[in-house]
């Protein structure tokens, strides 16, 4: 049974993502709050394959090849979110969250789940913006009714 390419790309994204942090912390480079930039990247990567792939097989509607960027990015997102509050209870609970930088939407001493929440709509925002630009990108190879 082969799974959907919007789940494959979406766990791959979710894979790069979290070796490029555990590849940062091991590094020592965890606080560095700009180089989670690079995150987009790979979302760019996921979502890209996806859409190449749906472009191989045929299927040229502009609607189907933006949901299918969306779901793929998603399922990267939350499940980059689950596995920050896994590898978080892991390291310690709330007390690894305050040693992580405080970019997001929150002020004070945020919980695990706060955190994870906040990471969860930056990363939506994020897919959105990664699937628009997709899409102007490949614009020429769709079709619309």
């Amino acid at each position: 049974m082969k799974l959907p390419q919007e789940l494959t790309n979406g766990i791959l994204i979710f894979i790069v993502i979290a070796l490029f942090f555990l590849s940062m912390e091991a590094l020592g480079y965890s606080n560095l709050f700009y180089l989670r930039f690079l995150n987009i990247f790979f979302v760019l990567y996921g979502v890209n394959r996806t859409i190449k792939a749906n472009l191989s097989q045929g299927k040229k509607k502009l609607a189907t090849n933006a949901a299918s960027a969306i779901i793929t990015s998603f399922i990267g997102v939350v499940l980059s979110a689950i596995g920050l509050i896994f590898y978080s209870y892991s390291k310690g609970g709330n007390s690894y969250i305050q040693t992580l930088p405080r970019t997001f939407l929150f002020a004070g001493n945020p919980s695990i789940n706060t955190y994870s929440i906040c990471l969860l709509f930056e990363g939506i925002a994020s897919s959105v913006i990664v699937t628009m630009l997709l899409m102007l990108y490949w614009n020429n190879q769709f079709t619309t009714d």
